[in-house]
């Protein structure tokens, strides 16, 4: 059984929100959104999140500094990010967009496919990280009961 992977999509235009959720439409993929800055930061202390796909042009807060304050959160700081926008399209911007951490840069219109297969890619990821986090705790228990084991001999 696959596990569920969760994919924070922020937009301030409700029909962008609406078209992404229609492209990632996916039995194994849990959307959430958030239509600001400050509620995509909410959810994501709240959420365990594999991927977030951020718009630019935001009011109250851009998506740049969005990204900024993931970056400064140690739960957050490597969760990637791909900006989308429709607007922000110049060098100076994608530029700015990676320096702010993020892993991509698309410019919408977007392909449905290419987006699928971007997202595809890094809840691939995503799920190898968890994986071999996964086994570095079996392996450190399992390191701890052969400590554990040798003191109790060496005390004997």
């Amino acid at each position: 059984m696959a596990i569920e992977q969760k994919i924070l999509l922020v937009d301030d235009y409700e029909p962008n929100l609406i078209s992404l959720e229609a492209v990632l439409d996916h039995d194994d993929w849990n959307l959430i959104k958030a239509t600001s800055g400050m509620e995509a930061l909410k959810l994501l202390l709240e959420h365990d999140v594999a991927l977030v796909l951020l718009d630019v042009q935001m009011p109250e807060m851009d998506g740049f500094e969005v990204a900024e304050m993931m970056r400064k959160n140690p739960r957050t700081q490597n969760v990637p990010i791909v900006f989308l926008t429709a607007i922000s399209k110049e060098d100076k911007y994608i530029y700015k967009g990676y320096q702010a951490g993020a892993v991509d840069y698309l410019c919408k219109p977007i392909n449905p496919t290419i987006l699928r297969s971007k997202v595809e890619f890094f809840l691939k990821l995503d799920m190898q990280k968890k994986e071999l986090e996964s086994k570095l705790a079996k392996a450190r228990e399992h390191l701890q009961s052969y400590e554990d084991s040798k003191t109790r001999i060496e005390t004997a």
